[in-house]
């Protein structure tokens, strides 16, 4: 399979690159930093074994102007791809965005605006190659309005909800979806967060999603836990939902 990563030096999208790379994916990385994107390639380059160059380029969400053509450059290096994956994105604390306009800007036209422009390039190549699969992370995050993550969760609601209305319109054409929902997982970006019970570890989300991936599912909860407990979060009323600190 030959994939486009935008966020893979990190987190989620490294642990999900590194399976890519050792089963045999071909692979392209987008991100911000040249050096640490070379880097990262260096590494997955071993890990395979197999001899096969990985691909790079400059791709970063706040910069509006580079997403057409790191994905332009990636299809030409590639000669067309079948998958893209996006685990890039930023977090910030209700606490420290309430008080910061400049930062709750930031993260709403990063996880929003800026992911879901790359997603529509995404897409229109995507279909123009006869399909493939658009993997998104979102985030639990985004099921309710919750006190502890308003501005970070509304990004992410509107960003899964965009996610399923692409799913519902294109997916006979081809174009297979994957929205990604993960739970607390211990990564670089929560870390100086206290893990809740059921918090994941990168490799097996990872695996998760691959399989997810591979077999089209439309939402894939990560850890599976977070799917029985979002069922509950869905349904407790606002008055309970005000009391709790979930």
């Amino acid at each position: 399979m030959r994939v486009v990563i935008l966020g893979s030096t990190r987190g989620m999208g490294r642990a999900l690159a590194r399976l890519m790379a050792e089963r045999g994916d071909r692979l392209f990385l987008l991100g911000r930093d040249s050096e640490v994107l070379a880097k990262t390639a260096r590494d997955l380059e071993v890990r395979a074994g197999s001899g096969l160059q990985i691909g790079i380029g400059i791709c970063d969400l706040e910069q509006p102007q580079s997403l057409g053509p790191a994905l332009a450059e990636a299809d030409a290096t590639l000669g067309g791809f079948d998958c893209v994956v996006v685990t890039a994105g930023i977090f910030a604390s209700q606490a420290e965005l309430e008080n910061d306009p400049e930062a709750t800007r930031r993260i709403l036209e990063v996880d929003f605006v800026r992911t879901i422009e790359f997603c529509e390039e995404a897409r229109r190549r995507l279909l123009t190659g006869g399909g493939g699969t658009l993997c998104v992370f979102s985030s639990v995050a985004g099921e309710r309005g919750r006190k502890p993550v308003i501005l970070y969760g509304a990004a992410k609601a509107g960003l899964s909800t965009y996610l399923e209305g692409l799913d519902h319109k294109f997916r006979r054409q081809g174009l297979v979806t994957v929205c990604v929902k993960p739970g607390f997982v211990k990564t670089g970006m929560t870390a100086g967060h206290k893990p809740p019970p059921f918090a994941g570890e990168p490799n097996a989300v990872a695996r998760r999603v691959l399989r997810a991936i591979d077999r089209g599912t439309p939402v894939v909860y990560a850890p599976g836990a977070w799917r029985w407990i979002m069922l509950v979060i869905r349904h407790l009323p606002r008055t309970v939902m005000r009391r709790i600190g979930f």
